[in-house]
């Protein structure tokens, strides 16, 4: 179980569902946790297809800042992303990383996860699910949300035409954490 303030990180390129996640995570820690959170975002002109990061901050008390120096958690979906926010992940931090999509860690973190999110969503049936197959890990693994508030709020904030899709991804980031014994007791 991670510790109040969790000051979070996603990393990829656009396209991802990257900002999404945040939104989620946030919306599902305010309206489902009885949680504070406060989001950023910031992307390349390119948008779909350039670097992509967002910033959350979840904590039991208001947060005065939605800026945090260092992060706790960083979730990395690519590797010049993971490259150029891993210098900000505190050093007894959390890093998850999709490693078919980050395959070089230029920084060793002792408490890393690797999950094959983009290959678990292709096996759904669509790689573009990979981030909720992310979102459903960092339930699971980390304690970050309860896995129903996550489902519930994919199932108020997605597209209806995507969410049967998004929950069976969500279940299958949470599964791949039961089934492989990933948990993290920091």
């Amino acid at each position: 179980m991670l510790q109040f303030p969790q000051r979070i990180s996603l990393c990829g390129f656009g396209g991802q569902g990257i900002i999404l996640s945040a939104v989620l995570l946030g919306t599902a820690a305010v309206t489902k946790g009885g949680l504070y959170a406060v989001q950023t975002q910031s992307y390349g002109s390119e948008a779909r297809g350039g670097q992509c990061q967002a910033e959350l901050i979840i904590d039991k008390g208001p947060i005065n800042s939605p800026v945090a120096e260092t992060k706790n958690l960083l979730v990395a979906m690519f590797q010049t992303a993971y490259e150029k926010y891993i210098p900000i992940l505190d050093e007894d931090g959390v890093l998850v990383i999709d490693p078919q999509l980050v395959t070089n860690l230029v920084r060793p973190i002792a408490n890393t996860f690797a999950v094959p999110a983009t290959q678990i969503a292709v096996d759904l049936g669509n790689r573009m699910a990979a981030n909720m197959v992310m979102l459903g890990f960092l339930s699971e693994c980390l304690g970050l949300l309860k896995a129903e508030d996550l489902l519930e709020a994919v199932k108020d904030q997605v597209n209806p035409r995507f969410v049967e899709l998004n929950l069976k991804a969500v279940q299958a980031g949470i599964d791949y954490a039961k089934d492989n014994n990933l948990y993290y007791h920091g």
